[in-house]
């Protein structure tokens, strides 16, 4: 099936990100008696990168022999490299935008084990090999819209998840699919307590409709810019929903399960009339403490450059509409 991206979708002018939106979704969570360690420790200027104290205990990221996916990708500029693995929210590693690359250095992605299993005829356990092995390679480009209102344009590097759900033979009752990260506090400095990790109830989970899953779209990111994920991006695997807002895209999964019920997610059950279920970026639907009309795009520009750009519905991939065909998108947030 081939895809093409409306010219009328494609965004050109560069942005930013705002570090406004991002504190005020900070904020709710201190409020709630919730904040990270870095918090307590750090002023408000400290948002800089930590530049690695030592570059020689760096984690290492290795190429990948992929093919280029251009009937899937925007033909947008990425966003370079180092804001793309500078500006993350993993709050794992911590509640700051910084944190994740200064905090998950040591963190060991071999052995991995991912297990697929639920309501499947064949449950399916890869390994740390397989991830980059077992299924042929594509890079695509992809916007990315976080639901604190910034944007990236990020060349991911992984396979569709359709690929490994139909390997592993669904059975008819599943409906769902539901995703978790790794739970291991001992490399994972947020999930120690509430109190480091953003007041998140860990493991980490996150689910799709089974059609959402099966979508040419959904992708399972092993790399990024040609290389495998640095472990501030999800590494070993991740996933990638370029229509819904960032924290759909679970990060280290560990475990995909085929369920025949909704399952939950981590944001919605922590603010349920914050994040729903779907996620889907809609500018028509303001989150309750800012309006989602427009967005920030992250590029090299200088912190406080203040030009935006419109948000697009579903971040402008409108092929997927059909899967929410009748549905009031207002109510399915």
């Amino acid at each position: 099936m081939l895809i093409k991206i409306p010219a009328k979708s494609v965004i050109s002018e560069n942005q930013v990100t705002d570090q406004q939106v991002y504190q005020d979704r900070r904020r709710i969570l201190k409020s709630m008696g919730f904040v990270g360690a870095s918090a307590l420790l750090t002023s408000p200027s400290s948002h800089a990168i930590n530049w690695f104290s030592n570059q020689d205990d760096d984690f290492t990221t290795k190429p990948l022999t992929f093919s280029k996916a251009d009937r899937f990708s925007t033909d947008e500029t990425p966003t370079p490299k180092q804001k793309v693995t500078t500006h993350n929210n993993f709050y794992e590693f911590g509640t700051d935008k910084s944190d994740p690359v200064n905090n998950a250095q040591d963190f060991k992605v071999d052995p991995w084990t991912l297990t697929i299993d639920g309501l499947v005829e064949n449950p399916i356990t890869l390994g740390y090999e397989d991830l980059t092995k077992a299924f042929a390679l594509e890079e695509r480009i992809y916007r990315l819209r976080c639901v604190e209102a910034w944007s990236m344009v990020i060349p991911w590097i992984g396979f569709p998840l359709a690929s490994l759900i139909k390997k592993a033979n669904p059975l008819s009752a599943a409906k769902y699919v539901a995703f978790e990260t790794l739970y291991d506090p001992k490399q994972m400095p947020g999930q120690k307590s509430r109190f480091t990790g953003g007041g998140i109830n860990y493991p980490y989970v996150e689910g799709l409709r089974l059609d959402e899953a099966l979508h040419p779209l959904t992708l399972l990111s092993v790399g990024l810019y040609g290389e495998t994920l640095p472990p501030q991006n999800g590494a070993p695997i991740r996933l990638v929903t370029p229509w819904k807002y960032g924290f759909k895209s679970i990060k280290s999964i560990v475990r995909i399960s085929l369920i025949d019920k909704k399952p939950p997610t981590t944001w919605n059950i922590l603010a349920p009339s914050e994040y729903g279920f779907y996620a889907n970026v809609n500018p028509q639907v303001s989150h309750p403490r800012w309006s989602q009309a427009r967005e920030r795009r992250l590029t090299t520009g200088g912190l406080f450059a203040q030009n935006r750009i419109p948000t697009t519905m579903f971040n402008g991939y409108p092929e997927v509409a059909e899967l929410y065909k009748g549905m009031d998108l207002r109510k399915h947030y």
